[in-house]
């Protein structure tokens, strides 16, 4: 559930990566906050172990400043995905407005795969969050070796009905597109409830472009490499 302020013209949005250990959740946020202009993206707070597996969650602050003086302060976070953390991932789910699942395309990590969504599912219901919650999923690594094949990808989208989106998450490809597939399901969610276009002054496309305007493109800067 979204926190709005009229009075102070304010709106706070929480987003949660959610998906197996090890799928490359803190490396989607690594990518948000070196591709987002400074002053959208604020420091990332991570907690790691020493094997580099997130320990509690990773936040990053980002925030968008409308012409019309309206703020979004958007909580970008992790959860950790290690089993003993499971009490953890239900108390970050708790009024969560959006989510991605990253998933792990290599055929190695289908189980875990299974395991993480249907982990998901049951800590959404105990958590209480409406299952028309947005939600977007993301294949990551796939420039690996055996990992599912398009026509398997696909085949994935149409059984679960949500869109679907494939990821180098170490490069910055495909990061920015799912982060702002998941940003537009959420503005146009909550719309109809908050009348967000009337309040922005913008429609959610207009106000998407005037988000991503200035953020950096990974494929440029691979070319430059």
């Amino acid at each position: 559930m979204p926190q709005l302020d009229s009075d102070a013209r304010t709106l706070d949005l929480k987003l949660v990566y959610y998906g197996p250990a090890l799928s490359g959740k803190t490396t989607n946020l690594r990518a948000l906050k070196r591709l987002a202009p400074a002053s959208m993206a604020g420091r990332l707070m991570t907690f790691e172990t020493r094997d580099n597996r997130t320990l509690f969650m990773d936040l990053l602050p980002m925030v968008l400043r409308t012409e019309t003086g309206f703020c979004v302060r958007i909580k970008v976070l992790t959860v950790p995905g290690q089993v003993i953390h499971a009490s953890t991932r239900k108390v970050l789910l708790e009024n969560v407005d959006g989510i991605v699942f990253v998933a792990d395309s290599q055929v190695s990590e289908t189980l875990a795969n299974k395991e993480a969504f249907a982990d998901l599912g049951a800590n959404l219901a105990q958590a209480g969050v409406d299952t028309t919650v947005p939600m977007v999923i993301q294949f990551n690594k796939r420039d690996l070796s055996n990992v599912r094949t398009e026509m398997e990808l696909e085949a994935f989208r149409r059984r679960r009905d949500v869109p679907l989106f494939r990821a180098v998450s170490t490069r910055g490809i495909g990061v920015i597109e799912t982060f702002r597939a998941l940003l537009g399901m959420v503005w146009r969610h909550l719309d109809a409830d908050y009348d967000l276009t009337v309040r922005f002054g913008h429609e959610p496309d207009a106000l998407l472009d005037a988000f991503f305007a200035d953020w950096r493109d990974p494929w440029a800067e691979e070319t430059l490499t």
